[in-house]
């Protein structure tokens, strides 16, 4: 056994001889869901877990993010290993919260077990001897897009500026001092996929609130009224009869849901609100869609003498996952999962906020087996813990023993072919730039 076999072998007896505290772990997050930047509980156990670990680390980042690091004490680039706290609105969920209806049917349970899994594994003096550089430990809040009024709340307070956690965090530069990224997403395999799915990119996404205002009247007398619900299903008829215009490489989707549809069955609708998400595979074709989005809107409230109020925020830019990371981490999940364990895809309609991260450095966000079901219904389930809670641990710690190995060289050879896409201050341009409200009188 080689030197590298040896320590990853201590990578597997590490996280395997803490397998019952990393199970019970992962399962007390399923039990006790949280919504974005409310994840108070979920960010304690982290960070009790830091402690135990011996690991200095800081919290209340972007309100409940928790991170720590880990200082080989020789120069050398920094590696972030992140896992999500935040639950989904899963109302029906088994798991289901009743109050706030959030359940982890996405498996953002699974990928705090597998962070602190990871951090089990690498804060064995064995294995940290040998490296070069530091390994960021981030537990981070909020990548589900969901209570969009509530994080509307925090922003106005000033508690926040961006909907998304790692855009916040981005923000406030916590990833300042990171120069290479990765985390690994819980999936649950259909017919003929593999164990490990690696997505060559995935969709960006911004949102926006289409608030439409017409006239109160008695439905016996609709005349004397101006019915908001007629003009936003109008609105949304437009949008729904331009899809065949989008382009196929530009993945574009444009999805909706009512958010208050009147007050009265016998009162015409006066105020009706939409809440839309407009997805695309480049930040041309979600601007490009977006634009379209407001011209559908101001048709609606057009026909029926309305006005509508559009509020557009920034969301997240599109994945962009990284071949050198994957080609280190890939062998690392075949020593687990076996060989020809990866399935290679092209382009995914998904979105997440680690895509902003790939913007500023090298990210890689592969999606691994453990669950079954169907992500964000009431029936996605862990299937399988140790392939949910312990593997993705175990992948990301070989892979950051990859690139620290020694003198850092495979990472500092990653970073020295990298071409960002974006500095932090064109980023933080170009989000800011996002944010509008738009008034269109019918």
């Amino acid at each position: 056994m080689n030197d590298v076999d040896r320590l990853k072998q201590i990578v597997d007896d590490r996280i395997e001889s803490e397998s019952d505290a990393l199970f019970a772990l992962g399962d007390e997050i399923l039990h006790e869901p949280e919504l974005g930047f409310k994840e108070h509980a979920t960010s304690e156990r982290v960070q009790r877990w830091f402690k135990h670990l011996g690991l200095p680390f800081r919290s209340g980042l972007a309100v409940t993010g928790a991170k720590a690091t880990l200082d080989t004490g020789r120069p050398g680039p920094t590696v972030c290993l992140m896992g999500e706290l935040d639950a989904i609105v899963v109302p029906g969920h088994p798991h289901a919260n009743p109050d706030s209806h959030a359940a982890h049917a996405c498996g953002h349970n699974a990928q705090i077990a597998g962070l602190l899994a990871a951090a089990v594994a690498l804060t064995d003096d064995r294995i940290l001897s040998g490296l070069s550089g530091r390994i960021v430990f981030f537990a981070v809040p909020a990548e589900e897009f969901v209570e969009l009024s509530y994080r509307r709340q925090l922003i106005d307070a000033g508690a926040i500026e961006f909907i998304g956690g790692k855009p916040e965090l981005i923000r406030l530069g916590e990833f300042d001092d990171v120069d290479l990224a990765m985390m690994i997403h819980t999936s649950a395999p259909k017919h003929g996929e593999k164990p490990v799915e690696l997505w060559e990119s995935l969709n960006g996404l911004i949102a926006k609130t289409a608030t439409f205002l017409g006239k109160a009247a008695h439905v016996g007398n609709p005349w004397d009224g101006v019915n908001a619900l007629k003009a936003s299903t109008l609105a949304m008829d437009a949008i729904d009869a331009q899809r065949e215009t989008f382009r196929e490489d530009d993945g574009v989707r444009i999805h909706h849901i009512i958010a208050r549809g009147g007050d009265l069955v016998n009162v015409v609708p006066s105020e009706v609100v939409i809440e839309m998400n407009v997805r695309g595979k480049t930040a041309a074709a979600i601007r490009e869609a977006g634009s379209l989005v407001d011209r559908c809107i101001h048709s609606g409230a057009l026909a029926f003498g309305a006005r509508a109020v559009v509020d557009t925020l920034p969301g997240y830019l599109p994945l962009r996952n990284d071949p050198g990371l994957a080609d280190i981490l890939i062998p690392n999940v075949e020593r687990i999962f076996g060989k020809e364990c990866v399935g290679y895809r092209g382009h995914s309609g998904s979105c997440t906020d680690t895509g902003d991260v790939s913007h500023l450095m090298p990210t890689i966000q592969p999606s691994m087996a453990g669950a079954s079901g169907s992500g964000h219904g009431v029936d996605w389930a862990i299937a399988d813990r140790s392939a949910a809670y312990l593997s993705p641990g175990k992948t990301m710690a070989m892979t950051a023993i990859d690139l620290l190995r020694g003198d850092a060289d495979r990472a500092e050879t990653i970073l020295e072919s990298w071409e960002a896409p974006m500095t932090k201050a064109e980023y933080l341009e170009f989000q800011r730039g996002i944010r509008s409200q738009k008034t269109f009188e019918g």
